[in-house]
């Protein structure tokens, strides 16, 4: 695995293709902005130089569709394509229309199988479901700005009735090690899932994923997988850097996804993003 330094040169023969254009899919949360929701100068102004520079700039990110659009904007991006949701929603950028995007696929499911399980396991958490037509429904007071849209708060049993994109778990009673104890335990079968930081998970369709995602728009680009790149940090990227051919994780990464990568950058906070996409001018 290599690591990145400053003087690193991102060179390697298939760093570029003959048209001197990269498929590169960047996560947000952890990568291009901080646990803050903060993106530096360094790192905005290097994603905003590299999409001025032809390449084909994804976003590929957890978040839902409403809380993506303004990273977009701040990387100067309005062609092109999103991936939302962990690979639920994807979108496609063009400044001709209305709303200067479309969604072009999402991937929806029933998510009352997995979410009577979690209840069983883990009655005390709290739970959001992001609907097909994009409200976001929840138990409790649960509210984050992944969400992009205001949880409107309904019964557990309107929840279970829903067609899903995104279905998302919030435990404040539990350790992050015994949650995903917890999960790993009650196996959630029928869905694909990735636990965060803390005792948080999120959930999408089976087989769903951002590289799922991601692949699609590959073919649509007509890119070949050796001229793609992905920047990540989450367990949710795991199979995103695995996709890539060139994959490199942020320094601040938990180990499982270190693995994952073919490089390591600097830490969000050190503008580890912005260290691999200046590599690329």
């Amino acid at each position: 695995m290599t690591i990145l330094t400053d003087s690193s040169v991102a060179g390697i023969d298939d760093q570029r293709n003959e048209n001197h254009k990269l498929m590169i899919a960047l996560d947000v949360d952890g990568t291009l902005v901080d646990h803050d929701g903060h993106m530096s100068p360094g790192v905005r102004e290097a994603a905003r130089a590299v999409v001025a520079d032809g390449h084909d700039v994804l976003i590929a990110t957890g978040r839902s569709l409403n809380a993506t659009l303004p990273v977009i904007e701040q990387i100067g991006l309005d062609r092109g394509y999103a991936v939302c949701c962990n690979g639920g929603v994807t979108l496609r950028l063009d400044p001709s229309l209305e709303a200067g995007y479309e969604i072009i696929h999402k991937a929806t499911f029933d998510p009352a199988p997995a979410l009577r399980a979690l209840r069983d396991r883990l009655p005390s958490a709290k739970y959001a479901l992001e609907d097909e037509a994009g409200n976001f429904l929840s138990t409790e007071r649960f509210q984050d700005a992944s969400f992009g849209v205001e949880a409107v708060g309904v019964d557990f049993q309107t929840m279970l009735e829903a067609t899903a994109v995104r279905v998302v778990v919030f435990s404040s009673e539990n350790t992050p090690e015994e949650f995903s104890e917890a999960i790993r335990q009650i196996g959630l079968a029928g869905v694909t899932y990735s636990v965060g930081w803390t005792a948080w998970l999120d959930i999408a369709a089976a087989g769903v994923t951002k590289a799922s995602a991601l692949e699609q728009l590959r073919h649509r680009l007509g890119t070949h997988r050796r001229h793609t790149l992905a920047v990540g940090d989450g367990r949710n990227d795991i199979e995103m850097l695995g996709w890539a051919g060139r994959g490199v994780a942020m320094g601040q990464a938990p180990e499982e996804v270190l693995a994952a990568a073919d490089e390591v950058t600097a830490s969000v906070y050190d503008d580890g993003a912005a260290l691999v996409l200046r590599g690329l001018l």
